[in-house]
């Protein structure tokens, strides 16, 4: 299951859907079924197997996260990758990242800096929310 930033190369999209057999979801859908539509695609493709997210910070839009190799204007806003990740809450998560931000490229402010921690908050939040409150702990050796 991938969620695509806005100007993902078709070449590459193909090849994810066709040869590797991932399910893709394209970032512009949001303005289409919004964050609940996209939440529920992406439940309903993964069920209770487990998942590894990883977030990609150029799914953000260059105003808010321009610290990144590829920056993609069109991107989603930090609000809308929240509510995303809120409603991924329960799923069996079994890990995450969040990746391509590169510090040297931030503004003075260090706003994509600062929203990739608070992504990483909200992911543990969420894997926590399920050990505690659902009482469903896997063992992680690598832990």
């Amino acid at each position: 299951m991938v969620v695509y930033a806005p100007s993902y190369f078709p070449k590459d999209y193909e090849i994810d859907r066709d040869v590797v057999g991932f399910t893709l979801i394209e970032a512009h859908e949001i303005d289409d079924i919004g964050v609940e539509g996209i939440v529920a695609k992406v439940r309903k493709a993964v069920g209770d197997t487990p998942v590894y997210l990883s977030i990609d910070i150029d799914v953000l839009d260059p105003s808010i996260a321009p610290a990144t190799g590829t920056p993609e204007s069109g991107g989603w806003t930090s609000r809308e990758v929240k509510r995303f990740l809120k409603g991924l809450e329960g799923l069996n998560l079994v890990g995450a990242d969040v990746v391509e931000v590169s510090p040297p490229y931030d503004s003075v402010a260090e706003t994509t800096s600062v929203v990739a921690a608070d992504l990483i908050v909200d992911i543990l939040a969420g894997m926590t929310k399920k050990i505690l409150f659902e009482g469903k702990s896997q063992e992680r050796d690598e832990l």
